[in-house]
């Protein structure tokens, strides 16, 4: 619990009572491997800060190999299927923990307890809201703007350690290439 006061500590001040207040809502969780943690159409009923590990966000297909990975989230992120969130409608997507993932999570309504309740409540829910806008406008913006050799070194330039962690497919489907495009990519860089 540490490591989420010294992130937000970064960016504000929170006194020992909204600390205390916000710290008795987080409640801790072990993702397994592998695990998917919000499934197609379910209602994500949860901000989770990761502590450590990886996840994915994305689409389900029939067909494993046509899946539509759009997103990672890593140590020190926060993750959570924020449209569903936020409106309380099914998500069109999924998480999964990409390695054994220990994540703090809030729920919905113990959210708006926080905001109601604390002083520091609406600015921390708006700095997560404005850190999970920029990882989406970021992400759209590479897309738009980046060929998909830019965005393999990009993503490596921001995260070395990803080829250890995070399967070929799922990297190649990031950058919007298939398998065999990432191959040669890789043998060009």
């Amino acid at each position: 619990m540490q490591q989420i006061k010294a992130y937000l500590e970064k960016i504000v001040s929170i006194s020992d009572s909204d600390w205390d207040f916000f710290m008795s809502k987080l409640q801790a969780r072990i993702i397994p491997k592998k695990a998917i943690f919000l499934k197609l159409n379910e209602i994500e009923n949860h901000i989770s800060f990761i502590e450590s590990g990886v996840v994915r966000l994305y689409i389900p297909k029939e067909n494993p190999e046509k899946e539509i990975t759009f997103g990672f989230s890593f140590k020190d992120q926060f993750i959570s299927a924020y449209d569903s969130f936020l409106t309380r409608t099914p998500s069109a997507y999924q998480l999964q923990a990409l390695t054994d993932t220990a994540i703090l999570s809030i729920s919905y309504d113990d959210l708006q307890l926080v905001y109601k309740t604390t002083k520091i409540g609406n600015l921390i829910g708006r700095l997560t809201a404005e850190r999970l806008f920029l990882i989406k406008s970021k992400r759209e913006q590479n897309l738009l703007n980046l060929s998909a050799e830019e965005r393999y070194i990009n993503l490596f330039k921001e995260r070395p350690e990803l080829l250890k962690i995070i399967p070929l497919k799922y990297i190649s489907s990031y950058i919007g290439v298939t398998s065999q495009a990432l191959s040669r990519i890789r043998k060009r860089v």
